[in-house]
């Protein structure tokens, strides 16, 4: 590559910046920029029953709104009560495991998620999870 630049080059840059000319911004107008890219939920407390109904309702404004991403915070579940119950499964009576299976499994959701990351549901250091959306078409 050569650090010289062309007469040509030097005379379209004098001429550019003597110009009262401004350069339009290509992302003022951006359509993805009036759209909100990333939305939280945390589902503390929450009961399974009412963190699934939460999670449809969340999952469908997001959708709608545009939303690109939503990170769910649910907890690791280390205070869950329902682990010192032998009669309830230690995962999926907790909201970190049960409520990515909840949304797995309802296919109305599935349909507007391209994606939802499993390897931060299972994994014990990590509380919370994301789902990719869709965009609507």
């Amino acid at each position: 590559m050569t650090n010289k630049l062309s007469d040509k080059d030097k005379k379209d840059w004098q001429n550019f910046i003597d110009s009262s000319d401004k350069i339009q911004s290509k992302d003022i107008d951006h359509p993805l920029n009036n759209k909100i890219m990333v939305r939280s939920i945390d589902l503390h407390g929450y009961t399974l029953e009412e963190a699934n109904k939460e999670i449809s309702r969340f999952i469908e404004n997001s959708f709608l709104d545009g939303v690109k991403k939503i990170n769910v915070i649910t907890g690791k579940g280390m205070r869950s009560k329902n682990i010192d119950d032998p009669y309830q499964s230690s995962d999926l009576s907790i909201l970190k495991h049960s409520v990515p299976e909840y949304i797995k499994n309802n296919s109305e959701l599935m349909k507007k998620i391209i994606k939802i990351d499993f390897n931060s549901v299972n994994s014990p250091s990590k509380g919370n999870f994301d789902i990719f959306l869709k965009t609507i078409k």
